[in-house]
């Protein structure tokens, strides 16, 4: 088990700082030959969200939101990484998708406003609609 500490804490996005990031390395999985037999090169960060805490409510649900499965029954989110050959390729990767969960969390969605069709293009509608009945009236069977 590996860790990243510094005074003050870790600075992982905008406005967001830990006391610590606890990074595991396993062996990957998939194909590869011999070197993902014998090289651990998958990392795990595991981040208890209480560490979290300088986010408001808010920016937490939305967290959570993002985050789905990530999160287990003890409230760590857990993010993995096998995409790259190096330890520290997939520890990279791990704080990037860590640094954009977070500051899409933090993002305040926009309000949506209802809106009304205007009447010229209910109209329109309704002339198609008849538009299209008629074509489809004037299949019927032709009389002699």
């Amino acid at each position: 088990m590996e860790q990243e500490d510094q005074p003050g804490g870790i600075q992982i996005a905008p406005n967001v700082r830990v006391a610590q990031l606890q990074f595991r390395a396993a062996r990957g999985g998939g194909p590869g030959g011999q070197n993902v037999n014998k090289v651990n090169t998958k990392m795990e960060l595991r981040l208890p969200l209480e560490q979290l805490s300088a986010l408001s409510g808010t920016v937490m649900g939305r967290l959570r939101q993002l985050a789905g499965r990530k999160i287990n029954d003890a409230g760590e989110l857990i993010i993995t990484s096998q995409e790259h050959r190096s330890q520290e390729g997939n520890r990279r990767a791990i704080l990037e998708r860590l640094r954009q969960m977070l500051i899409e969390a933090q993002a305040v969605p926009k309000r949506r406003r209802k809106t009304k069709p205007t009447a010229s293009s209910r109209r329109k509608r309704l002339e198609g609609k008849k538009q299209r009945g008629q074509i489809k009236h004037n299949r019927g069977s032709v009389d002699d």
